[in-house]
């Protein structure tokens, strides 16, 4: 776990409208199906045994590496009514074709340019208030952001459910989380690798 995250994406505010999501950086990231229901299957003696569907949401998390590009994915699981995983964007920013980072029309990231030692150091622009990337942030997804990811994710396991019979619907949305720092990168990735054995403790819990 440590490996993958390397110090490389350190976050230094928390001034989330300042933040494109498209930028280089690791992503905790929760999906839930349509109204909790449990498509996914169930938890047996603390493991997830998974329905038809919950097998396509596996199988297609892990085809998301050759369909993005600078992608790398972290610890990953499928609940019941829920997935966790982690995105990590590596190579985005460097990408970027405009190379001052004072630059208003900049949306690809801090540091644009900078050396090899301090590009992955994401400390935040100054702010710009009438057009900041997190106003932005769903009007236009971009090719290669964590919005345009996930919802080619989750169009494709809608598809496949639909085109197999399956019931199957997710929530509307999604939630994600910067991760700050390696510490949090551990954390988290423990809290998905446990998840199933400590499930009656979740947050996302339901009997039926």
């Amino acid at each position: 776990m440590e490996q993958k995250y390397q110090n490389k994406y350190r976050v230094a505010s928390a001034r989330w409208q300042q933040w494109n999501y498209g930028w280089d950086g690791a992503y905790f990231i929760t999906i839930c199906t349509r109204d909790r229901a449990p498509f996914f299957g169930e938890v047996v003696n603390g493991k997830m045994v998974l329905s038809p569907v919950g097998v396509i949401a596996d199988v297609l998390w892990h085809e998301i590496t050759n369909h993005a590009r600078h992608v790398e994915l972290g610890e990953f699981v499928v609940m019941p009514n829920h997935i966790h995983g982690i995105i990590i964007l590596d190579g985005n920013t460097n990408d970027s074709r405009t190379t001052d980072p004072n630059d208003p029309n900049n949306t690809d990231g801090p540091n644009v340019g900078s050396n090899v030692e301090t590009r992955h150091a994401l400390s935040l622009p100054s702010p710009l208030p009438e057009n900041t990337p997190g106003r932005q942030r769903f009007q236009n997804q971009g090719k290669n952001t964590i919005s345009s990811i996930v919802g080619g994710y989750k169009s494709a396991v809608t598809k496949h459910a639909n085109r197999l019979g399956l019931e199957f619907g997710w929530q509307s949305r999604f939630h994600d989380h910067v991760i700050r720092d390696e510490k949090s990168f551990i954390t988290i990735s423990e809290y998905i690798i446990n998840n199933p054995s400590n499930w009656s403790q979740d947050r996302f819990f339901s009997s039926q």
